[in-house]
């Protein structure tokens, strides 16, 4: 910690509720918070975060005992949760102590009257700028956005910050806030206080700030119980907040909701609702500051080399070097793109450890990314600079012509194989040289280990722009072969059954695919029982320890034919790339009409066997290349799936790391046996 001090922490809804301490510039003493971090996929990530201000007599404890349920819900929404005490315990001398003076949090205003100002009464610029700061640096949250909500007092404090910072905080609501405190009591002998006057208050009036600033967000929550004494005696005054923003032609939302009074019953029976109403918002505003840090491309660097940091792989079963390379600009038909980050896929070790027999070096492998387009060359009009992409390594011409792009039986566009396999461009030359100007060949078409790649315009996947770069990546190839191999190549059913074999992250999806298609019973199969717990949250319904589980005298695909089914399974995949699991997968299916699916793919010279008994008796074997999903119109749809909420993929980033340079520590990770994906940011 930078700043602050923990004095406890309680593990709470999933993720963690912090209690603090620091000693305030602000104030010029020690200040009290509290903060809900959820747990989220990737640890690194900054959640955004909403700040709740309590209200004249309440502390941030009052909120955690007693509106507890937001937590939970920001848990669900991935949003943290800071709330903020309502200040040093400061008395002055000759103190008014009467509770609705406000002393504690001085009205969140920043004082100055001598006496409270001297004593170091600034709310407002603690709420505003020191909190906000604290927690970005101690707690990597709120980094890229922020609201704020808050009760009573602390409602007005919230609108009133929010109104006049429009730019920090994205949002606001309130419950039962002092709306016109310039035209009630409690607003009046604060401001006369704190401010030496009641006019000077009009600074911190929320009503007299959405009359002069207008329209200033989509929308303003706020609850109001009608049985809350304080609205009766003329306080709250949300009425005049409600006409003063409508004459402004600023959206306010005003519920009046029956039966609540001013308690703390009330804030938590409707807290999920406000969480809910800062997470949109939040989720937005963080996606377009992303957006705008990642979209700064260098125009400059337009139709010209660029040179960048790479980790090239210079012979099989050698740890990858980071270099200096040279990227050229792209020509006639391809598109240079900024990789924002990479995810570390098998097929990527299996060149490495020189089992690929098109494999070639030196080359940049990487091929499961999440870039933005740079610059375009010549005849692109798919893409332009500044548009997001996912590589695709089954790249689709979709040309009229091509009977592969015009089938729906395959992916399988030939159009540029050959200069593919061949490590090169479709011109059959590279845009990739060392530091001594000499060539590096790519990879797969893709070649994203490196912060800048080329590639082939029929291989870029224009995805939404609000799209997570470091998340949807993993569309380009693991995730999506599993999702494809059960919903393309074999167009699994409702109440069918599966048995799935390996359990790293494309079986996981195969087991996820197989359980959104409606498949009865899915069969899990893998060497290590640790992967079970992973495989059963996907949705399987059956774990085989196919080492040390069987039966004596029996092969796992007897257990699974003979015992777990009667006649198998109507589907099996092999996620494994090992020729006698492939076999095992084929006999596992049902006699009569069982097919197998064979995703992982083999060392090169591994050939498949099984007795023709197998396949005369009604078996078939099928192959699926990246799940049978044509890159350029399914991979967009994918994403929107994930963006809509229907498919989650976060549950397979295991491991994260930050700079291209990490590659050989994420490589490491994914050999450690308990690492899904890896996925490398470079910015």
């Amino acid at each position: 910690m930078k700043l602050s001090t923990i004095k406890s922490t309680i593990a709470v809804a999933g993720g963690n509720l912090y209690r603090c301490s620091h000693p305030s510039t602000s104030t010029g003493s020690e200040m009290l918070f509290s903060i809900f971090k959820p747990s989220l996929p990737d640890p690194l990530e900054s959640p955004p975060a909403l700040f709740y201000l309590s209200g004249l007599t309440c502390t941030d404890s009052n909120f955690i005992e007693k509106a507890s349920s937001a937590f939970q819900t920001a848990q669900d929404l991935g949003v943290s949760l800071i709330v903020c005490g309502t200040s040093s315990q400061k008395r002055v001398e000759g103190d008014d102590e009467s509770w609705d003076f406000g002393h504690n949090a001085g009205f969140y205003v920043d004082a100055t009257n001598p006496k409270w100002k001297e004593a170091g009464y600034n709310m407002y610029t603690y709420v505003l700028d020191e909190l906000p700061s604290l927690i970005s640096s101690d707690f990597n949250c709120g980094v890229h956005a922020r609201s704020i909500f808050g009760h009573s007092m602390g409602g007005h404090g919230a609108l009133q910050i929010a109104l006049k910072n429009p730019e920090v905080f994205c949002a606001v609501s309130a419950f039962a806030p002092i709306c016109n405190p310039v035209e009630g009591a409690w607003g009046k002998k604060a401001f006369e206080g704190y401010l030496s006057s009641v006019d000077a208050g009009k600074e911190y009036d929320a009503t007299e700030l959405v009359k002069k600033n207008g329209r200033t967000f989509d929308d303003i929550l706020i609850d109001v119980g009608t049985s809350d004494q304080f609205l009766t005696d003329g306080q709250l005054l949300p009425n005049n907040f409600k006409l003063a923003a409508e004459m402004s032609q600023q959206k306010v939302t005003l519920r009046m909701q029956p039966g609540y009074d001013h308690s703390y019953h009330f804030i938590n029976t409707f807290v999920s609702d406000h969480v809910h109403f800062h997470s949109k918002r939040l989720k937005a505003e963080q996606r377009s500051k992303i957006l705008q840090a990642t979209e700064e491309i260098d125009v400059s660097m337009t139709g010209k080399p660029i040179k960048c940091k790479a980790m090239v792989a210079r012979g099989p079963k050698i740890p990858l070097t980071e270099e200096t390379i040279t990227v050229d600009p792209p020509r006639a038909g391809e598109v240079r793109v900024k990789v924002m980050a990479n995810a570390l896929c098998h097929t990527d070790i299996y060149t490495l450890d020189g089992l690929d027999p098109e494999g070639l070096f030196p080359c940049i492998l990487g091929h499961e990314a999440g870039c933005i387009v740079e610059s375009v060359g010549e005849g692109v009009l798919s893409v332009k600079p500044g548009d997001r992409v996912i590589p695709g390594y089954t790249p689709q011409c979709a040309k009229p012509s091509c009977i592969f792009c015009m089938s729906p039986k395959t992916n399988l566009c030939p159009a540029i194989r050959s200069t593919q396999g061949a490590g090169k461009m479709p011109d059959g030359t590279t845009r990739l040289r060392d530091e001594k100007g000499e060539e590096i060949f790519h990879f797969m078409g893709c070649s994203t280990m490196a912060e800048y790649a080329v590639l082939a315009e029929i291989s870029c996947a224009k995805i939404d722009d609000s799209a997570p770069l470091d998340k949807v990546c993993l569309f380009g190839c693991g995730v999506a072969t599993g999702l494809g191999a059960v919903w393309n190549t074999c167009k699994v059913q409702k109440g069918e059954t599966v048995a799935v074999f390996g359990l790293g992250a494309v079986g996981l999806s195969v087991i996820q695919g197989a359980k959104m298609a409606g498949a009865s019973r899915i069969i899990a199969v893998d060497i290590n029982p640790s992967k079970f717990e992973a495989a059963t949250k996907a949705g399987a319904t059956d774990c085989v320890d196919s080492l040390n589980g069987i039966p004596e005298g029996k092969n796992v695909q007897q257990h699974i034919a003979g015992g777990l089914t009667q006649w198998g399974v109507d589907y099996s995949f092999d996620c494994t790339g090992i020729v006698s699991v492939m076999r095992a997968a084929l006999e596992c299916s049902h006699r009569g009409w069982g097919t197998s699916c064979v995703i992982g793919v083999a060392a090169s010279g591994h050939e498949i066997s099984t007795r023709p008994f197998q396949l005369v008796t009604g078996r078939s074997w099928k192959g699926t290349a990246f799940g049978g999903f044509k890159t350029r119109t399914d991979v967009p749809k994918l994403v929107n799936k994930y963006l809509e909420g229907e498919l989650p993929i976060e549950q397979y980033i295991t491991h994260t790391f930050e700079g291209v340079e990490k590659t050989n520590e994420a490589i490491d990770a994914l050999h450690s046996g308990d690492c899904l994906r890896a996925v490398v940011k470079y910015f």
